[in-house]
């Protein structure tokens, strides 16, 4: 998938809630399509991927085909992505995937988890990074940084960050192009 891709289908997503056609709260990705790309470049198709509940690009460049990601978003399942099959699940829990991705790793296979600048400031993910650097658990943990949490600065709700230079935890920063929630045009249904 190209950048221009992963922006269409978030648009048309964006498009069909605007609509009312889409009978579930949507949390659209944009702005990190170049580091997203160069990221699953090195993700394994026979890796586990973990992600959060903005995880429509994750999914797709997993290699679930789009009119999968399209029918389980058009079933109000935005934030809940599952597709077992392609070795993808979500969380819409704070950190709730990180000990789902740590058990399927504890397995021996290949886990890459994405989270978000909120969730590498809890305390969750260094149990996790711990527990599953401890065991030498084949697991990547990768942070998406786009300075909120939910919409409050991060740096604000969590005070002066942290740089964790450990490995196994690669972090990028972005400027996301869609509010946290919704497509930023009220839908009435």
């Amino acid at each position: 998938m190209t950048p221009s891709d992963l922006i269409s289908f978030e648009r048309e997503v964006a498009d069909r809630f605007e609509r009312g056609e889409i009978r579930g709260p949507i949390h659209l990705s944009g702005g990190n399509e170049e580091q997203l790309i160069d990221i699953f470049n090195g993700v394994p198709k026979s890796a586990w991927v973990f992600s959060t509940w903005r995880s429509h690009y994750h999914a797709l460049l997993h290699g679930v085909p789009p009119e999968k990601v399209m029918a389980q978003i058009m079933a109000g399942r935005s934030m809940n992505l599952a597709f077992p099959e392609h070795r993808f699940f979500t969380s819409a829990i704070v950190g709730g995937i990180l000990p789902i991705a740590c058990g399927v790793a504890a397995s021996g296979a290949s886990v890459w988890c994405f989270i978000g600048d909120m969730t590498y400031r809890a305390g969750i993910l260094m149990e996790s990074w711990n527990f599953c650097t401890g065991h030498s658990f084949p697991v990547e943990f990768v942070v998406e940084d786009n300075g909120l949490s939910t919409n409050t600065p991060t740096n604000v709700a969590w005070g002066e960050p942290v740089d964790y230079h450990v490995p196994r935890l690669t972090r990028y920063t972005y400027q996301r192009t869609f509010p946290h929630v919704g497509s930023g045009t009220y839908v009435q249904f």
